[in-house]
């Protein structure tokens, strides 16, 4: 283990693009478990690997303690079928949060596809064009509403 790679806190808070306290807060956590050389942290491979998961698992929504959850099992240090199926229980529930937010954001999309047209047939003072694109927004928006 002594040739094994290791990071400083400024580096990686440099490679994920985070602060030194973020990464501080996540060893708080019980998320990363770095060696001490005096008054510095020592990083290992496992550490950065636990911090990318981390980082990964918060961009997903998922609370700090489903990502140690992730984290536990990912280290193999949980991996009964309980704790594996309650895992993929939230898994797939985070899935269809981010499907409906993906729906979400392609009606928002159309809706300003449709607002940039009608604005476009303004500036060309194409009355006709522009009220036309107004009705299909209006249509648009409350054939949504009831969703």
């Amino acid at each position: 283990m002594g040739d094994e790679k290791t990071y400083t806190i400024t580096e990686l808070a440099r490679e994920f693009d985070i602060t030194p306290r973020a990464i501080r807060f996540y060893e708080d956590e019980g998320l990363l478990t770095p060696t001490r050389a005096g008054r510095s942290r020592v990083y290992s491979k496992a550490d950065r690997t636990r911090l990318k998961l981390t980082l990964r698992g918060k961009r997903l929504g998922l609370s700090l303690a489903e990502i140690r959850e992730l984290i536990e099992m990912y280290g193999g240090v949980r991996d009964s079928a309980p704790q594996l199926q309650r895992f993929l229980t939230v898994l797939s529930a985070r899935r269809a949060a981010l499907r409906q937010q993906q729906l979400d954001i392609e009606a928002v999309l159309l809706e300003i596809d449709m607002l940039e047209q009608q604005c476009h047939a303004l500036l060309g003072k194409n009355a006709e064009g522009a009220e036309a694109a107004r009705e299909e927004l209006e249509k648009h928006i409350n054939s949504t509403s009831d969703a």
